[in-house]
């Protein structure tokens, strides 16, 4: 008969090889992605991400995908001073160098999108613009974001192509705003993004601005470092990026960077 300390040393041995109880054959890594994200995007994305995360969630039941849509400048803010998030998203280069430059991305950010601007009018055109100069006429209520957020600065720049000079009516926290305004009448027109116009459908008319005064948007993405759910994160990224997001971005008026 073997010592009792032989006895033990054996188990221990055993044990040690993945003896004793059976292991499950299912981990972490290989179980349905499940639980919640907040996603921070550009308000000109509201249309494409909730898509999106329709798809992504009706594929995977146990995610749940909340969303921040506003300015970016905006968004890169909360995020600096703390606002919980798992994604950003912005429509411009810039605001995503803050949050980087913060040291708050996971790895880099990719670029996803484009957008191209658009002057949007009433339905029909009443006013007859045809033109960013046209925007200088006295008699138009024009509206544009603020210049503190991209569709601001695009429409800045737009205008500067063009050689045109116009004081707003009003400038607007994000590019929705300058939409809605043109939507609800209480503007004549405003500069937003080809996707703004079409989602809209029939509440306004979008009229083109030619290549030489086109300012082309680009819109990158990233996990954040402090996000609660790295998984699912990256998850929407790697959606947003693949075949299937692309397609849903095509849908509505983005093109590919």
């Amino acid at each position: 008969m073997r010592p009792p300390s032989m006895l033990l040393a054996a188990l221990l041995v055993f044990a040690s090889c993945g003896g004793g109880l059976p292991q499950s054959s299912t981990s972490d890594s290989t179980a349905p992605p499940s639980g919640t994200i907040t996603v921070f995007a550009a308000s000109s994305l509201t249309d494409a991400f909730r898509r999106v995360g329709d798809q992504l969630t009706s594929r995977y039941p146990g995610a749940h995908i909340s969303f921040n849509f506003g300015s970016s400048s905006t968004l890169a803010t909360q995020i600096v001073n703390g606002a919980p998030a798992d994604v950003f998203a912005s429509a411009d280069d810039v605001n995503m160098r803050k949050v980087t430059a913060a040291g708050l991305v996971d790895g880099s950010a990719t670029v996803f999108a484009t957008n191209r601007l658009q002057i949007a009018v009433a339905p029909g055109n009443p006013k007859g613009i045809a033109s960013l100069a046209d925007l200088a006429r006295r008699d138009l209520v024009v509206v544009l974001a603020a210049p503190s957020v991209p569709a601001g600065t695009y429409a800045l720049e737009a205008l500067d192509k063009a050689g045109v000079t116009l004081v707003p009516a009003s400038q607007e926290l994000d590019v929705r705003a300058v939409l809605n305004k043109v939507a609800l009448g209480e503007a004549d027109a405003g500069i937003v993004y080809v996707t703004d116009v079409m989602s809209a459908a029939r509440r306004v008319t979008g009229v083109d601005i030619p290549e030489g005064q086109q300012v082309v948007a680009r819109y990158p993405v990233a996990t954040l470092r402090d996000s609660r759910n790295q998984r699912l994160s990256s998850l929407f990224v790697r959606f947003l990026l693949g075949p299937d997001g692309q397609r849903v971005l095509d849908s509505l008026g983005f093109a590919r960077p």
